[in-house]
């Protein structure tokens, strides 16, 4: 259930959204046309609703402004061209192939089949049949970061979840993880905005 209604923020009128669903919590979201969306329970009301806008105006303003960076950032940035994209395709198919190999040894963790994907918002991801997936992008990370992803799904063939003993294991296996994360959701982020440009030129060019 949606419902349209303008709340003021910092002396601007910002369109929200609230939707309404069976969760138990309300949550919220800036959408990348610059939406504030609401996500509240069924029977929550407006009353309540409001009050918590009002109690949160704070955070919803900082993430107007994030989301008003992330729009400048995206159209600062130029998309991938069609030569960048076979060249990271070769070297990601033949580098992480290896560090896979690499540390399941180091891990004692067998895998099925590698694909290299060219995606917009993960770097990874370990299907329950062990079958590993991995952003082109990484080649043009740091060594550090591409390894961070390797070890991460890697885990997931012992552990199917992030719980203590899943990072546990990361963390045995990888100490610097949490540096090479940070590098993923900066500098990693401009290269997702690249391909999220790339593809939505490719769309409109198709």
């Amino acid at each position: 259930m949606k419902s349209l209604k303008q709340e003021p923020f910092a002396d601007r009128t910002k369109q929200t959204i609230v939707i309404r669903s069976k969760r138990k919590t309300i949550g919220f979201r800036v959408t990348d046309e610059g939406i504030l969306e609401i996500r509240a329970p069924l029977f929550l009301s407006g009353k309540a609703i409001n009050e918590c806008i009002r109690q949160n105006t704070d955070r919803i303003e900082r993430a107007f402004r994030r989301a008003e960076e992330q729009k400048a950032l995206y159209e600062s940035l130029p998309p991938f061209s069609a030569e960048e994209l076979k060249r990271m395709e070769r070297d990601a198919k033949k580098r992480i192939p290896e560090r896979v190999a690499y540390f399941a040894g180091l891990m004692g963790v067998s895998y099925e089949k590698i694909t290299i994907r060219s995606q917009t918002q993960r770097w990874g991801s370990c299907t329950s049949k062990g079958n590993l997936n991995f952003n082109k992008l990484l080649v043009l990370c740091t060594p550090e970061a591409l390894d961070s992803v390797v070890v991460h799904e890697l885990c997931h063939r012992i552990e199917m979840n992030h719980s203590k003993r899943f990072y546990d294991l990361l963390y045995r296996y990888f100490p610097a993880y949490d540096d090479a994360d940070r590098y993923l959701k900066t500098e990693g982020e401009v290269l997702l905005t690249r391909m999220r440009k790339t593809k939505e030129q490719t769309s409109q060019n198709s």
